[in-house]
């Protein structure tokens, strides 16, 4: 009797586990890409985003061509293209290597050209190529898991593709080289400076930009960088301050996610776990090459407190609103709004995404007033605070914890509405009013339904 108890469960596993395996290989087999593939088309710029699952080789050339060939013809057609080949490192290699044309890169059938994707880079450029791919060990945020973090969120199929588009062009770091190393130059001086990073690191998600140049780091370099000389390598004494690739691509290394102890700043963490530990003195060992050791601590120090002081704000907002779910006083609650398309759990045990969730991505949309409000607290107000604790701006810090205030007050003042209302009507009719139809229909929402 009792080897059933352990031969059942064994058997289901046998069965699940290849069961599992099929659904997640047929799920990303469809013409899009990721866990959702079977429900999205590409559009034509994705062969750009995502070179190696979309780019198709135009047609209308025929032939194979040398690479000497394409620079003679490019020079008529592309003439810009050619010019910055000619002075990237490709068209003037150093220790008497040969030179890249073209075709080392797009390949020399015409009517079978492809993108440069990593793995070809990684050809020539081996151990940027493996340090960047063992940077998904650590997990998300990461450039390594851009892409795979874009298409596999469930808001990416469910919201309108114009709404998802500017996501997919940062991105798409993982998938081309030149999100950074703008094609085709390829200069690694371009990369070093503040303004290959900010190109995506802007806007109120991550206000890295901002928060940079509000430092006195950032103030420098404003002020001093166009006359430093990029092509130094990104080591002790080559430059004036840190800049953006100087602090997380140390010396070089193609990694961006070794050394971040809290996380993006969007979860609360250990500061002080072992694996932290490192960390810190990876960061104290950085800082030392202009800091004395003891302040760089210090400073690490503040931003555990500005981290400690922001989560006591945003944990005292989530409890109002897991309050609020708990009496059914968010109005429109889960099940009276129309559930995410691709989340069928949603559908069948509908419930609000409340504190650090997958979830939580989808709360640009299809959420109460008072849980937006929460997320942008979270998002917005918080990550502002974080960044500036992280980049040395007080101003930003000051900003966002005034924000964070400022939200949770009114989060405060909603929540007494809310039960006021609650009561009001518990008084009057002993339950509180459906909404009905009124959430789940209206034009943005059919139209969503029909053009996903």
């Amino acid at each position: 009797m009792g080897t059933r108890y352990v031969y059942i469960p064994l058997l289901i596993l046998l069965i699940l586990i290849p069961a599992g395996r099929y659904y997640v290989s047929w799920s990303k087999s469809g013409s899009g890409a990721g866990l959702y593939s079977h429900e999205w088309q590409p559009e034509a710029i994705q062969g750009y985003w995502h070179p190696k699952a979309f780019y198709t080789s135009v047609k209308s050339i025929v032939g194979e061509y040398t690479g000497e060939e394409c620079v003679s013809c490019h020079e008529a057609v592309t003439p810009g293209i050619v010019s910055d080949w000619r002075q990237s490192g490709h068209s003037q290699p150093a220790n008497n290597q040969g030179k890249v044309y073209c075709s080392s890169c797009h390949g020399n059938d015409h009517q079978n050209l492809h993108l440069p994707t990593p793995e070809i880079c990684g050809g020539c450029h081996t151990n940027q190529h493996d340090q960047f791919l063992d940077e998904r060990r650590f997990g998300f945020p990461s450039h390594a898991l851009a892409m795979e973090r874009a298409i596999d969120a469930k808001h990416f199929v469910d919201k309108p593709k114009s709404e998802v588009t500017a996501c997919l062009q940062c991105h798409s770091v993982a998938s081309k080289c030149d999100s950074c190393h703008t094609r085709h130059r390829f200069s690694a001086a371009e990369a070093r400076r503040p303004e290959a990073c900010i190109t995506c690191h802007s806007g109120p998600p991550h206000p890295d930009d901002a928060t940079y140049f509000a430092s006195a780091h950032g103030q420098r370099y404003l002020k001093d960088g166009d006359n430093w000389d990029w092509s130094k390598p990104l080591s002790k004494g080559n430059y004036e301050v840190p800049t953006c690739a100087y602090c997380h691509m140390s010396d070089g290394k193609h990694q961006v996610a070794d050394k971040p102890i809290w996380k993006f700043g969007i979860k609360q963490v250990n500061p002080l776990s072992s694996g932290n530990e490192i960390k810190r003195q990876q960061w104290i060992a950085l800082c030392s090459d202009c800091h004395e050791a003891d302040w760089s601590a210090d400073r690490l120090r503040e931003m555990d407190a500005e981290r400690k002081q922001a989560w006591a704000k945003l944990y005292e907002a989530e409890a109002i609103l897991k309050s609020l779910r708990s009496d059914s006083l968010l109005h429109p609650a889960a099940g009276e709004r129309p559930p995410y398309p691709n989340d069928w759990l949603d559908s069948l045990f509908p419930r609000e995404h409340i504190g650090f969730l997958e979830g939580q991505a989808s709360a640009f949309y299809n959420v109460s007033p008072i849980e937006r409000d929460y997320f942008e607290m979270w998002y917005f107000d918080n990550l502002g605070a974080y960044k500036g604790a992280a980049h040395g701006a007080s101003s930003f810090v000051e900003k966002g914890h005034a924000g964070m205030e400022q939200a949770l007050s009114k989060i405060k003042a909603e929540a007494k509405t809310l039960r006021m209302l609650g009561e009001s009507e518990q008084r009057k009719t002993g339950k509180r009013s459906a909404p009905g139809e009124h959430w789940l229909k209206g034009e943005y929402t059919e139209f969503n339904k029909e053009h996903n």
